[in-house]
């Protein structure tokens, strides 16, 4: 029994060893650049799906947690999408993400707030509440996107 668990020690071993290069190759600007811009529209995406829903305008009221929840993993550490060196190339992010990083931190800070918030008005099930709790995310989106977000023509 020994002699096994020696040999399965030794070949995971072996593996994470051949593997360590590839796990820690430092991502690339560019994708970190493309994943965030993903990551931005899809969280566009999950708000405007909740604001159909809780609008009324469409009925799939069983998918709006889902669509919180996914709001909630993509906006827990937004800081995290703009490393240095993501700073260039094709990005929208202004400057300030960088030069104003502890204001940027606690922006982003706030949005996990509200949209914590709008997950437990979401949970409470009170159109009303759901209702300002969104409009409070999206407000902070707005006001985020205009201190550190270029507009399409800059």
């Amino acid at each position: 029994m020994k002699q096994v668990t020696m040999r399965r020690l030794f070949a995971v071993g072996f593996v994470l060893v051949m593997l360590a290069p590839i796990m820690l190759r430092a991502a690339e600007p560019q994708d970190i650049i493309k994943y965030r811009q993903n990551v931005m529209k899809a969280n566009g995406a999950h708000l405007a799906a909740a604001a159909a829903i809780i609008q009324g305008k469409v009925d799939f009221k069983n998918q709006l947690d889902a669509h919180v929840r996914a709001l909630q993993t993509f906006t827990s550490d937004i800081p995290a999408l703009f490393p240095k060196g993501s700073d260039f190339g094709d990005t929208r992010a202004k400057d300030a993400v960088w030069d104003k990083r502890a204001e940027f931190d606690k922006r982003a800070k706030n949005l996990k707030e509200k949209v914590a918030a709008f997950a437990r008005a979401v949970k409470g099930g009170k159109r009303e509440a759901m209702l300002a709790a969104f409009k409070d995310v999206g407000e902070d989106c707005k006001a985020c996107h205009k201190d550190f977000r270029k507009k399409e023509e800059e």
